[in-house]
């Protein structure tokens, strides 16, 4: 009791000292509760929807393996309506249409389908429907020219009752007026939803009066699901249809959406553990500090009996304390984080509720667990030290002496480290293939961390004069004391940078990477594609068959080239079969896309009966020149098709593919299961250029879906989703630079109290107020500089190795962005600058005479 009043006592006494710690604590646990609180919200949501729409037994098209993705959904005939009415048990069929490879555009002709990658969900109107939505304004779709729309999408694209909406499908294209509005009686998760009468909806989606997508049924009374399922089949002997109960589809489509919501999860949490990593760093330097500062106590302490473990202990109860402080107030804080998500969602077109809340019980327990477990770890070393201080140290003034063997011990392992990162670095960019090249880069990448991490102090002497030199000599006496301050414990100076290191070098990392990764493909688009216009479906759809007809008539173009993945399974000579894709087009593509052949000719894989092959595929299955390969065509026949030529891996675009006549893989194909084009690329007549890309605009005109780009368009299409990709990262990671800010704020909070006294003296003898507030946010500066030299350093190492390694993918331009680089540096001064403002004016504010007092 006597160790737990003492720590208590001390964690009250030093509760100003610890809030910067206790906040670092609360950022983390917030982080780590506003995922799983979000996620888990996300999940609830989904299983709501689900369990509404799911009937008694559904029965659909049989599942088809590496399908063919024709733009029309797989369908069950409309005979096996009266068929399943007669099973026993069931008491209502109900046969259904949906599609989610429709565009519905507005009467401006615009997409109103979600920007957030949610569906454009397009289906009849049946009995199933009302359960998951109602009607709250308007009528049910009666007409063919009538239509529902959910009130979600109608309220973001300000539509109503009245207006005209134009349903654009593979097989069909048909314009209809919104009769009513439908509320769904859970959340709607962002997804666009129209509903049309029946025979409409069968027309335009699938092309056929007597087709369904699936048949709802409902269970008569007295009859569970699992034993009208076992009627269905048995019924249905033989059949290959997909027959569900509702638990079985529920857990389906929970699967399929945990795919999606999984990796977000985990992404999330990782940036959670580089929060937390950087905490770790900055609970370190607090408890370091205030164990040097109470060196006197503690020697008091072990003179009137304390022992070394009671010390110890009494340091790690403050850590607890100052754990579960922060992770209290971090639990309150995550679930405001995930609220503010779920709004960010919302105002994306991803609608979540926050009545949905969902807050599980092992949340605040994870959430707990992370924070005191974060903070005892991080307090474990300085309370070692603190057990080590002698009774003696009460005879001496704050601080300890610093251990020389220890410090070199430290440089030894710190370099031993680094070296061995640097060389798992090194043997990464030099890998022949990419599984084995991505384990040494982690390794490297771990090894170097921790290796800067340990050798960092031995670098502050180094590093710190230089940029001494550099930014502060300028500043005269008043610079080198800073200088010499930020110099005078190295270790500290160590762990401050470092925690600003993590987040810099994960930035100049992913900087180097995506730089060379646009540059590459940059590049390699100016090498190979030679077509002039790139036309694609912007919903990541295929391009509707009218859509295509309506590029080939358009004018001023010298050709245009179809071109489509074929789903197959192409069987090697040594028997392995192979479940791929073959990229079926006309011969003109070798045009659009010049790949580069390391056997053969590219033209003569589009002759009658011939195909190509990768290197890397061809290589692995003894594959040559004349080898007759067994192409199974899913939903088609088997083809034999003789190699005539074989490309290279060396590439970026369609790296891996096998290439295909069209027409040849027609023949393999029924009309009804041939893929649509997933890309089309045209090439205009000479020096009609700006008139055939009018000309194939207005074409295109009624199918917002379709995108036609000039290569230049297509470039900056590349580089804007990658810059996307990029600043949403920066933007999780600036949570652990905020973190390692307040290290910083804190670092240099308490080396003023721990100089109070020489603060005093220095302004005794004729520093002004001025001057001693520059003095410390020029010490925090020159800190932030070289916790950003360790950083884009360690972070250009990593990022050369990883994009050295992605050459193998074909990305082999390395970019270094200078000007982010620039970027990070000026950044780093100012955040230097910002972090030095309380403590600058802290120390500004110092009774001259008390601080002369302090002991």
């Amino acid at each position: 009791m006597t160790v737990l009043r003492a720590s208590l006592r001390n964690f009250l006494a030093h509760k100003g000292r610890m809030a910067l710690s206790a906040v670092a604590v609360l950022l983390s646990v917030a982080f780590v509760c506003g995922t799983l609180v979000f996620t888990d919200t996300m999940n609830s949501t989904f299983d709501k929807l689900f369990a509404t729409i799911s009937s008694d037994v559904t029965v659909s098209p049989p599942k088809v393996d590496n399908a063919q993705r024709t733009g029309t959904p797989d369908t069950l005939p409309g005979s096996l309506q009266d068929r399943l009415a007669k099973v026993p048990g069931v008491a209502r069929v109900v046969p259904e249409v949906s599609s989610q490879q429709a565009t519905v555009a507005d009467s401006r002709n615009q997409d109103i389908g979600s920007s957030t990658g949610a569906p454009t969900i397009v289906g009849n109107w049946n009995p199933t429907q009302t359960r998951s939505v109602t009607i709250t304004s308007g009528h049910a779709p009666t007409l063919p020219n009538e239509a529902v729309l959910d009130a979600d999408t109608a309220a973001k694209h300000h539509l109503a009752i009245g207006d005209t909406l134009r349903v654009i499908a593979g097989p069909g294209d048909t314009k209809v007026t919104v009769s009513g509005i439908a509320t769904f009686r859970t959340t709607n998760p962002g997804a666009a939803v129209v509903y049309l009468d029946t025979p409409t909806a069968q027309q335009v989606l699938l092309g056929s009066h007597d087709a369904y997508t699936d048949y709802a049924l409902d269970a008569a009374p007295g009859v569970s699901d699992d034993q009208l399922k076992a009627r269905i089949d048995q019924a249905l002997g033989g059949h290959a249809y997909q027959v569900q109960t509702a638990a079985e589809l529920t857990a389906q489509n929970q699967k399929d959406i945990g795919s999606f919501l999984n990796p977000m999860k985990y992404v999330l949490l990782g940036f959670a553990g580089i929060a937390v990593l950087v905490g770790i760093f900055l609970i370190v330097n607090t408890f370091s500090m205030l164990v040097a500062q109470r060196t006197r106590e503690i020697g008091l302490m072990r003179a009137i009996g304390s022992s070394r473990r009671q010390v110890n202990r009494s340091v790690l109860v403050e850590a607890v304390l100052l754990g579960v402080v922060g992770s209290v107030a971090g639990i309150g804080a995550g679930i405001g984080l995930a609220v503010g998500l779920i709004k960010l969602m919302g105002a994306l077109g991803m609608h979540l509720n926050t009545a949905d809340l969902t807050i599980k019980a092992a949340t605040p327990l994870i959430g707990l667990t992370v924070g005191v477990v974060v903070t005892v770890v991080s307090a474990m070393l300085p309370a070692r030290r603190a057990g080590a201080i002698s009774p003696m140290a009460a005879m001496r003034d704050a601080g300890t002496p610093a251990d020389a063997r220890a410090g070199r011990v430290r440089a030894a392992l710190g370099v031993l480290l680094t070296g061995a990162g640097g060389t798992a670095l090194a043997l990464a960019a030099k890998a022949s293939s990419t599984s084995k090249g991505s384990g040494l880069l982690a390794i490297g990448v771990l090894l170097t961390l921790i290796g800067f991490v340990v050798v960092g102090p031995l670098l502050a002497g180094l590093v710190v004069r230089v940029l001494g030199a550099l930014t502060l000599r300028m500043f005269g006496p008043v610079g080198r004391l800073a200088e010499r301050n930020a110099l005078r414990n190295p270790r500290r100076t160590g762990a401050t940078a470092a925690a600003l290191m993590v987040g810099l070098a994960l930035v100049a990392s992913l900087s180097v990477v995506g730089n060379s990764m646009v540059a590459s493909a940059t590049t390699q688009m100016d090498k190979s594609v030679g077509a002039d216009f790139i036309i694609q479906s912007g919903n990541g759809s295929p391009i509707s068959p009218a859509a295509a007809k309506a590029v080939h008539a358009a004018g001023h173009l010298s050709h245009i080239t179809d071109r489509t993945d074929v789903a197959a399974t192409v069987t090697a000579p040594d028997g392995t079969k192979d479940k791929t894709e073959l990229a079926a087009a006309t011969p003109s593509y070798t045009d659009d896309l010049q790949a580069k052949t390391v056997q053969g000719k590219l033209i003569d894989a589009y002759a009658e009966g011939a195909m190509s092959v990768p290197e890397g595929w061809a290589k692995t299955h003894h594959v040559t020149l004349g080898t007759r390969l067994a192409v199974a065509f899913t939903s088609g026949s088997t083809a034999r098709l003789t190699v005539r030529a074989i490309t290279s891996d060396d590439t970026v675009f369609d790296k891996g593919a096998m290439y295909t006549n069209i027409a040849e893989a027609r023949k393999y194909l029924p009309a009804d299961k041939f893929p649509s084009n997933d890309m089309m690329f045209a090439a205009a007549v000479p020096g009609q250029q700006s008139q055939a890309a009018a000309a194939l605009k207005a074409a295109t005109a009624d199918y917002p879906q379709v995108k036609v780009r000039d290569q230049a368009e297509y470039k900056s299409m590349i580089k804007q989703q990658l810059d996307q990709l990029l600043n949403m990262i920066y933007a999780l990671l600036a949570l652990a630079i905020v973190v390692a800010v307040l290290g910083v704020v804190n670092t240099l909070a308490l080396s003023v109290v721990e100089r109070t006294r020489e603060i005093g003296l220095m302004r005794a003898i004729g520093l002004s107020r001025r001057q001693l507030r520059r003095m410390v946010r020029l010490e925090s500066v020159v800190i932030a500089l070289f916790g950003a030299v360790l950083g884009v350093a360690l972070g250009m190492g990593w990022g050369i190795a990883a994009q050295k390694l992605l050459a193998l993918a074909g990305l082999g331009v390395l970019s270094i962005p200078w000007t982010t680089i620039a970027v990070v540096f000026l950044g780093s001064a100012v955040v230097g600058l910002l972090a030095a403002l309380f403590p600058a004016f802290r120390a500004g504010r110092m009774n001259v005479l008390k601080a002369i007092a302090t002991d």
